[in-house]
């Protein structure tokens, strides 16, 4: 039921005239529609509380004079500012084209604007952003953080939090089942006969790096196969070029990279080294980012479920903003990944890679 208590005198009141540049405020609305500040306050803070008619007045000048709402002065009397910060790692990375798209698309669908941060895969540069950013959201997804496992609980514990490409106690994590689409990969360079893999890890701090290789390596040996890792390196397409002359003096016919951008890096400087992919060196990568079947060859890669994963982490977050409690959400169910078989992975050679 409406509060008409808006019922005030009504006066013709010309537009004023702010200076350039000046945001219009509930003043100005006031002033334009002849009625009190907080009337205007209760329009379009609380609609139902004026009279339909006061209401569709107020809003009409509100959208005359540009108005928006101050999303800091909407969270004094709610504590929510209905924004939501997403950090990445590397925001050049496609790896997180995708992976944006689809927290945006659930933040927008909620009504909750997504600011996007970066840490520049430092950890100590990932911290400052986040006490920055923490007092004007209500809550945070961390996108392949690289902080300790402790400063991430830490953080969990003062402000709504899911991570992505992480598994942390207590902490409601997005990750994508890797064993599937990992296992799928070692299996099929299998079958092309390759007896010896190595795998070009990324950063030292990276948890889905650490995890990959331990699922290659079982894998390797169910299979009764060699397999080396190489790394740590930079999760870069430099960290993949500068990763060849290893790759070579490993003896492996068949190269597992951390993530595309480095097995493309690493294509990139067999070529120049006149190595024929997958002829002589079989290249696969993770993620299935924009770009890794439009080289050549095309790159086998395990595709991961990007977009579901990014909608997932901010459906996770807008549930711990809108708990009554402290309690932690149960993490979400595993997405699946799928191996991608393309150009670049082939049959063992018998040349110079083979022992």
């Amino acid at each position: 039921m409406s509060d008409d208590s808006d019922a005030e005198p009504q006066r013709s009141v010309p537009t004023r005239r702010r200076s350039p540049g000046g945001a219009p405020t509930i003043y100005d609305i006031a002033e334009l529609t002849g009625v009190n500040p907080s009337t205007v306050s209760r329009a379009l803070g609380k609609p139902g509380r004026v009279s339909a008619k006061t209401e569709a007045k107020i809003r009409a000048a509100a959208a005359q004079l540009n108005f928006r709402v101050n999303p800091m002065a909407r969270a004094l009397p709610t504590g929510r500012t209905h924004t939501l910060a997403l950090i990445v790692a590397d925001i050049t990375n496609p790896l997180f084209f995708r992976l944006v798209r689809g927290a945006e698309l659930a933040a927008t669908g909620a009504g909750y604007a997504l600011v996007i941060a970066e840490s520049q895969e430092s950890g100590d540069a990932e911290a400052d952003v986040i006490e920055q950013i923490m007092p004007s959201v209500d809550g945070i997804v961390l996108a392949t953080t690289r902080l300790s496992p402790e400063r991430i609980a830490e953080i969990a514990s003062r402000k709504p939090l899911v991570v992505v490409n992480r598994e942390v106690v207590g902490v409601t994590a997005v990750v994508p089942g890797v064993e599937r689409g990992t296992q799928a990969l070692v299996s099929h360079l299998y079958e092309m006969g390759h007896r010896s893999i190595a795998y070009l890890s990324g950063p030292v701090t990276s948890w889905m790096s650490e995890r990959r290789w331990t699922i290659i390596l079982e894998a390797a040996e169910a299979l009764g196969i060699a397999a080396v890792e190489i790394g740590p390196a930079s999760p870069t397409l430099s960290g993949g070029r500068e990763a060849l002359r290893r790759v070579i003096a490993s003896r492996a016919t068949a190269v597992v990279a951390f993530n595309d951008l480095m097995a493309m890096g690493l294509m990139q400087a067999a070529a120049e080294a006149a190595v024929v992919v997958p002829d002589e060196l079989s290249v696969a990568g993770f993620d299935d980012i924009f770009g890794s079947e439009l080289i050549s060859p095309a790159l086998t890669t395990v595709r991961a479920p990007l977009v579901e994963m990014g909608q997932r982490a901010v459906v996770g977050v807008l549930a711990a903003v809108s708990s009554e409690d402290d309690a932690v959400s149960e993490d979400m169910p595993a997405l699946t990944t799928e191996l991608i078989v393309r150009g670049s992975t082939g049959h063992a050679p018998g040349g110079p890679f083979s022992s």
